[in-house]
């Protein structure tokens, strides 16, 4: 590649990494899944009939879908507040102590590797313009965007649809008139394989990596309270 390449040829693009989608959705879709099947696995170890089994289900997928997406948008919104008051703090020692700042991005750079005449210089030329400098501080003092901080509705409704989606997988079998924990067994393994593998995807692991994971842990959890409902059953009988 040569040096005067234009540079549409010489850029790529990356995926979102901080949009604050991902971990809320992948989260919320394992976390409805295993633990409503889970549930499901709890309740019939217990000896409840179909139509309870269900209608715990769905109770279960109602409060989890609303739980999630409350902790993520308070979450969210906490973080974001502390970001936000952590960048004002440096905003008023840039006002208060501007010397001492151009010092410190100084050293900043110097410890990234850059010579220390270079330094001073680019830190110079960045605070010149006090709009600047403060987002430049804050990216380097604290490793945030100030001009992309997460959403919270994004994280919110991102963590209400996954944990939805991912919790209906264990009930559809019963939806669909199923009397016994296999269907729901087999349907919510197919559905951990699946959406682990499509996670490990995303970040590029390999997908049998993911979703064997997830199949292991959310196999786990489902034996461990199907033991608790029966044993639990059993006792109350």
């Amino acid at each position: 590649m040569t040096a005067d390449a234009p540079l549409a040829e010489i850029h790529h693009a990356h995926r979102d990494v901080g949009g604050g989608w991902l971990r809320p959705a992948a989260f919320g879709v394992m976390d409805g899944l295993v633990s409503n099947f889970a549930l499901v696995a709890g309740v019939v170890g217990g000896g409840a009939e179909p139509r309870t089994v269900l209608v715990t289900g769905l109770a279960g997928l109602a409060a989890g879908a609303c739980s999630m997406a409350t902790g993520e948008y308070t979450s969210v919104s906490s973080q974001n507040e502390l970001t936000r008051a952590e960048i004002d703090k440096e905003r008023l020692e840039l006002e208060r102590n501007p010397d001492g700042e151009l010092r410190e991005l100084t050293l900043i750079y110097e410890a990234k590797g850059v010579t220390p005449a270079l330094a001073a210089d680019v830190a110079r030329e960045l605070t010149a313009d006090p709009e600047v400098a403060w987002r430049v501080h804050v990216r380097e003092e604290l490793g945030v965007d100030p001009d992309d901080l997460p959403s919270p509705w994004t994280a919110a409704g991102s963590s209400f649809l996954a944990f939805t989606l991912g919790a209906l997988i264990p009930l559809l079998p019963f939806l669909l008139g199923a009397a016994t924990l296999l269907p729901a067994l087999v349907a919510s393994a197919a559905g951990l394989l699946l959406a682990g593998g499509l996670i490990a995807r995303l970040t590029a692991r390999p997908a049998w990596f993911g979703g064997g994971r997830q199949l292991l842990l959310g196999g786990l959890s489902a034996a461990v309270t199907f033991g608790i409902g029966l044993l639990v059953g059993t006792g109350v009988a």
